[in-house]
């Protein structure tokens, strides 16, 4: 465990140490494009910029493991809640309901702040734990932690809606050729569910983008919490925060406009068949 940790962490720093030097030699070079004597609020935004970029680093950080985490854990819990053993769509069905049903707000701080009320998880007794000192006393990986379950849920019921959407004859075509459940799933079922949850996934997507600004709440200087940092020395709230607004909106864009291009690869088949169709020609 020790030696996966201390290898995450070499990555984790010698990535953040060159994003950190590249927002330095930007944040540099705005400072001397608009001069010490700019006008404001353009001559505070080249002086603030490197705080602001380590945010945005920061939340593009957060949104991309969070989702990650949550798409494979959604996996699983997608197949619990369209079993037919309570013992499977049961727990799922709470799970989803449960973190569907109470703000994202909510799960961070009860991961945050109450699992330390839990002396078996702090070690009190035993000198600290691994899962304490390591991921729970961290605002980041308690963060992740709440972002990642909450997405988990959401991408899981897409995903069950996606898979019970799926037309009957395709999985009855998978029966046909003696295809196990296991290979229906892995072959069939799943990449077309995935297909046709893209579109709603990537809406969820958004709104984890949205939420990312709720890691500011534990003290992490994200986008949010960078720009809170700044307002509060510079008492430029309007201005700053039109500039967040901004960035997010930047972010969002580009993920937005990768989904489509996605969205438009996966369906690549559909529009080379159109003209086909339309002209009444037929393929050998």
């Amino acid at each position: 465990m020790d030696v996966v940790s201390n290898l995450l962490l070499f990555f984790y720093d010698a990535i953040h140490g060159g994003y950190s030097a590249l927002c330095r030699a930007i944040s540099q070079w705005l400072i001397e494009l608009v001069g010490s004597s700019g006008a404001e609020p353009w001559s505070s935004f080249a002086r603030h910029s490197y705080r602001i970029l380590m945010g945005v680093g920061l939340t593009v950080n957060l949104i991309v493991f969070s989702s990650l985490v949550g798409l494979v854990l959604s996996v699983g819990i997608a197949l619990a809640r369209i079993s037919k053993h309570k013992l499977l769509w049961m727990p799922a069905y709470a799970y989803i309901y449960f973190l569907r049903g109470t703000p994202v707000l909510v799960q961070v701080y009860l991961i945050y702040y109450g699992l330390g009320q839990f002396a078996f998880l702090r070690g009190t007794e035993s000198g600290g734990t691994w899962l304490w000192d390591n991921v729970l006393s961290s605002p980041y990986w308690c963060a992740i932690i709440a972002f990642s379950l909450n997405e988990a849920a959401y991408t899981a019921e897409i995903l069950r809606g996606a898979i019970v959407s799926l037309p009957r004859g395709e999985v009855e075509a998978a029966q046909a050729l003696g295809l196990s459940r296991v290979a229906q799933f892995r072959d069939i079922i799943l990449p077309r569910a995935f297909r046709v949850a893209l579109p709603a996934y990537s809406n969820d997507f958004v709104l984890l983008i949205k939420s990312s600004a709720l890691a500011s709440t534990i003290t992490l200087m994200d986008l949010m919490g960078a720009t809170r940092a700044v307002i509060a020395r510079t008492y430029m709230n309007m201005d700053f925060f039109l500039l967040a607004g901004v960035l997010y909106l930047i972010i969002t864009a580009v993920c937005i406009g990768g989904f489509r291009l996605l969205e438009r690869a996966l369906s690549a088949h559909r529009r080379a068949s159109a003209p086909q169709r339309r002209t009444g020609v037929q393929t050998a």
